[in-house]
């Protein structure tokens, strides 16, 4: 039996309650790239799609009305998006700077890499990771 020889993650999905404030904070804040914006009407839903360092990464979803998922505490499913970064002070001071607070450095106690952790509008948990 084979495998089905991923090859890389293509994107990750993101479906948000308020549009424009999470389209601000991916892209303002976060300083992701829009690489198309698309009006789904028969949906009257929009698909924003995004990218980390010219690399198309994030679909960021609008629905009417999408029901609230469970981050905390920790649910089963999908934990969170891990961003890497060069520097972690920095990069916290980048967000402390539009309002978003972080938590604590911790360190990996696997790696010894730096870390922390932010939520987005939503409360989706997100995580800066220094490589």
């Amino acid at each position: 039996m084979t495998n089905p020889q991923l090859q890389s993650v293509h994107h990750i999905a993101v479906i948000c309650s308020n549009y424009q404030v999470s389209k601000r904070f991916y892209t303002e804040v976060l300083g992701c790239n829009i690489v198309k914006e698309t009006y789904r009407a028969e949906r009257d839903s929009y698909k924003l799609d995004l990218a980390i360092q010219d690399i198309y990464t994030i679909e960021l979803f609008s629905f009417p009305n999408p029901p609230a998922r469970n981050s905390r505490p920790e649910s089963c499913g999908l934990r969170h998006l891990a961003f890497s970064v060069k520097d972690i002070e920095a990069s916290i001071a980048a967000l402390a700077a539009h309002g978003v607070s972080c938590e604590p450095i911790r360190i990996d106690e696997i790696t010894n890499k730096k870390f922390t952790f932010f939520s987005d509008p939503d409360g989706l948990p997100l995580e800066l990771y220094e490589i």
